[in-house]
């Protein structure tokens, strides 16, 4: 309490917001690794794979008439906070339209889509549920932007809960109704599940803006002044200074949702030309999207929070002249992202070929998140950096690194693949993934001048990360398992316990320095 009474009001609501962002989304992860253990021995590897092959559609549609509408949104508002209310209800009419027009685009000619634009026929009966969930997906995104730019995140953080319980429950449900009926569980209850988790958080947020609307701290002040602009502009004066956010958004998503739908139905086609089978060429992709990846980006969840309620936050800031605010939170979410990236890398290492085999009954996913892990420190920076970027207004910046850091991951994806198979994908990651952290963090040192020591952001954490791997191969040796435990649940000892070593020996550095 001592600690938080300390804090001024903004950065109290931030860390508030992170918390519980975090703590919901870390929530999500845990039920979602249920529910793709669930899909994984339901559907399998290759049905995974064509699964995860559908989504560069609805990727693509999201990014049209959600995504970018959304961080508009978020951003407007939080800069605009009495104008709050009219230019929710600007964002929404565009986006509702446009996702409603898509939807039927996508009904009405999903044999098309499948067979030229997916490149695989076997998704055409899939795409129809999936553009029905887009007008669902577009209104959950433009509740979420307008809780966002008020700076209250309460409702966003519990309406992710919400989509997933709904989700996992009726999925459930319904694969033991089929099982029960005697029909065979495919693709088709995966893709039904998504549209079930679409309409779950629209429902959701609807309801609860219908009940708890979006209010500042300083509530009469606010309140006061949109009622005045509630009688002097409707809703469509807000139209023109939100779309001159929105679209320079809308086209940089576009064309890195474009690239990253190429490289999702390129990469099951250069696994064919490396000389696998069709169904193993979808069962290597099934493993890595539907099993490694989703460890890698379990973690995530806190930096996501953060980026999300970082460009507000900037964008206020910046409104407002106040360098110094900018100045600590690009330090704060350097830091933060590069000691919870190095922790990452140490588990992920020790433990992949575990958690691979105890959850997924796969050593390939195994390995796959022993190499990918190294991919961690610099796909949280790229994230949280390229946050704090666009909250500054350097859209343009963001997208043409996004755009090469995507660009560089498409060669090993057609030059690489077909010679060297997945192995040729996983380092593509990497390097993109390197390239664009270092390009974020260097755009951004252009702009503000923050505070960068690598022996505090690096080579200490590094440091303790081999002290705790030590300690973790001493104990190993003395005492090898914990008997009788299912492997999972050995492994997640382990991993706790390797975790409260780190952060152990990252809290005592920490007060010894203060103390000295």
């Amino acid at each position: 309490m001592n600690l938080l009474s300390e804090l001024t009001p903004k950065r109290r609501a931030f860390l508030t917001g992170t918390l519980l962002l975090t703590g919901s989304g870390l929530a999500c992860r845990v039920l979602g690794f249920f529910y793709r253990i669930f899909l994984s021995r339901t559907i399998g590897a290759e049905g995974l794979g064509l699964y995860n092959m559908i989504h560069p559609i609805f990727g693509v549609c999201f990014a049209l008439c959600a995504g970018s509408i959304q961080t508009a949104l978020s951003q407007l508002i939080a800069s605009n906070a009495a104008r709050g209310r009219k230019i929710f209800q600007a964002g929404l009419s565009i986006s509702l339209c446009m996702s409603l027009t898509l939807a039927i685009l996508i009904c009405r000619y999903a044999d098309v889509l499948a067979t030229y634009v997916l490149m695989e026929p076997q998704c055409a009966p899939y795409l129809p549920l999936m553009g029905i969930s887009v007008p669902f997906a577009a209104l959950h995104a433009c509740i979420n932007g307008y809780y966002y730019g008020m700076q209250r995140s309460r409702v966003p953080a519990f309406s992710q809960i919400a989509e997933q319980v709904i989700r996992m429950a009726l999925v459930f449900f319904l694969a033991d109704t089929w099982i029960a009926s005697g029909h065979v569980v495919t693709v088709h209850l995966a893709v039904l599940g998504h549209l079930i988790g679409e309409v779950a958080s629209a429902a959701f947020t609807f309801l609860s803006m219908c009940l708890f609307p979006p209010q500042r701290q300083d509530r009469q002040s606010i309140v006061q002044a949109a009622h005045l602009a509630g009688h002097l502009l409707p809703f469509y004066e807000e139209l023109a200074p939100l779309m001159a956010l929105a679209l320079p958004l809308m086209g940089n998503r576009l064309v890195l949702n474009i690239l990253a739908s190429a490289e999702a139905v390129w990469i099951p086609g250069c696994l064919k030309l490396s000389g696998l089978t069709g169904p193993d060429a979808f069962a290597i992709y099934g493993v890595l999207t539907g099993m490694a990846l989703p460890f890698i980006l379990f973690p995530s969840a806190i930096t996501n929070s953060m980026a999300v309620l970082l460009l507000p936050t900037v964008a206020k800031a910046q409104a407002e002249g106040q360098k110094s605010s900018i100045t600590a939170s690009i330090s704060v979410s350097l830091r933060y992202s590069l000691y919870m990236g190095i922790l990452c890398i140490g588990i992920f290492v020790l433990f992949g070929d575990s958690l691979g085999i105890s959850v997924f009954h796969d050593q390939d996913a195994g390995r796959f998140i022993q190499i990918l892990a190294w991919l961690c420190p610099f796909l949280y920076l790229a994230t949280t950096m390229g946050s704090i970027l666009n909250g500054l207004g350097k859209t343009r910046t963001t997208f043409l690194q996004n755009t090469a850091a995507l660009l560089l991951r498409i060669c090993f994806v057609l030059l690489g693949i077909p010679h060297f198979g997945i192995m040729a994908y996983l380092w593509g990651m990497l390097i993109s993934e390197l390239t664009l952290a270092l390009m974020h963090l260097w755009s951004l040192k252009q702009l503000v001048d923050f505070t960068w020591n690598a022996w505090e952001m690096i080579v200490k954490p590094a440091a303790l990360l081999m002290v705790a791997v030590g300690i973790h191969y001493f104990l190993s040796g003395i005492h090898p398992s914990f008997g009788g435990l299912p492997p999972f649940i050995d492994t997640a000892i382990r991993i706790s316990f390797f975790v409260f070593c780190y952060g152990g020996l990252l809290l005592v550095f920490h007060f010894s320095r203060k103390d000295a």
